[in-house]
């Protein structure tokens, strides 16, 4: 089994697509509406097998927006990722330690759907 969408409830679909792909840099691999009323919306972060799927029109987006919390992005460098998005306007939490080497910052989307990087000092070159 692989794990390869993550349904995310938003309020509104363009002001997400707009946050992921224009303000997070993310992938669009997918914008239809297949039917009357309907949209999907599939955005996947760069070297990532999973992404992120929200749209109208399906039970799948009936979720409560905002309600999706600490979903991780693993990156290799956490103070370059958070440089990055900050300086693309998005709000990141300084990062702070777990334990064990381990980094996280956090940020929200538009709707509060909250994000962690996450940094693992074993995940770093070859085996990111």
């Amino acid at each position: 089994m692989k794990l390869e969408l993550v349904v995310l409830p938003v309020a509104d679909v363009d002001r997400a697509k707009a946050f992921f792909v224009e303000t997070l840099g993310f992938v669009a691999d997918v914008d239809v509406q297949p039917a009357p009323g309907v949209r999907v919306v599939q955005v996947t972060p760069p070297l990532s097998g999973c992404s992120l799927g929200f749209g109208t029109g399906l039970g799948a987006y009936d979720g409560v927006p905002g309600s999706v919390h600490d979903l991780h992005l693993v990156v290799e460098d956490i103070d370059a990722a958070r440089s990055e998005l900050v300086g693309r306007g998005v709000d990141v939490a300084p990062p702070w330690d777990a334990g064990g080497g381990v980094r996280y910052a956090s940020f929200s989307d538009p709707d509060g759907n909250r994000f962690l990087l996450q940094e693992m000092p074993w995940r770093r070159g070859e085996t990111f």
